[in-house]
């Protein structure tokens, strides 16, 4: 698998020139939600329009099994020629959990486990649990052909 860069709103349009990404994933709050970063083409940024919350809560967008089959779909449409961006507002949350979710669904036999461990390894501020989840029981499809 290639590599996913997270970062925050603040650092996005520096962390795709940085790294020549052509894709993008931006899981944020409605009011938030940025242009395409300059070299990505509109239709390789997805963009997710979720708050930051476990639980539903009135006038904010709770992430729902959709999102993740989004986020899920967009990236295995990725074509690993380059590098991935996720970002959220402050890269902590859930632009880590929606990188937990890519690795994890791009990565049909690795552990979730160990996933996670890398993930936290290469970020002392990984915080991967927005809306994972939605995905650790058997909510989606997708998680269903992980086994659960």
């Amino acid at each position: 698998m290639s590599t996913i860069y997270v970062c925050p709103l603040a650092r996005l349009q520096q962390t795709v020139t940085e790294t020549r990404a052509r894709y993008v994933v931006t899981a944020i709050n409605p009011w938030s939600i940025p242009d395409t970063p300059k070299g990505v083409a509109p239709d390789n940024h997805l963009k997710l329009a979720i708050n930051d919350i476990t639980e539903p809560r009135r006038d904010l967008v709770h992430p729902e099994p959709h999102h993740i089959e989004q986020l899920i779909a967009f990236a295995r449409r990725w074509n690993h020629d380059g590098p991935l961006v996720v970002h959220c507002l402050a890269g902590i949350s859930r632009s880590s959990a929606s990188a937990f979710i890519i690795a994890c669904a791009l990565s049909d036999r690795a552990d979730e486990t160990d996933i996670a461990s890398r993930l936290r390894s290469a970020s002392r501020t990984a915080q991967p649990v927005s809306y994972t989840h939605l995905t650790l029981p058997t909510n989606t499809n997708a998680c269903r052909s992980r086994g659960g």
